[in-house]
């Protein structure tokens, strides 16, 4: 049987931590800053992590991570 490939889409854009809960990056912090408060910003720069429902799907993209 073959090797399964990783989602390089998913590779870059989740890492794995110790505890093996998936961390990702906030939405809506590229562009249209200028309305948002600097609090909300900040807040934005913070990791999130994947919720649990979607967790095993995700590392079914990653099969490798």
């Amino acid at each position: 049987m073959p090797k399964m490939k990783t989602k390089r889409s998913a590779a870059k854009r989740f890492k794995v931590t110790g505890t093996g809960k998936l961390k990702r990056a906030k939405a809506f912090k590229s562009h249209i800053l200028t309305k948002k408060s600097a609090k909300t910003k900040r807040n934005l720069r913070k990791a999130g992590y994947v919720s649990v429902t979607q967790e095993k799907t995700m590392k079914q993209l990653m099969p490798y991570v």
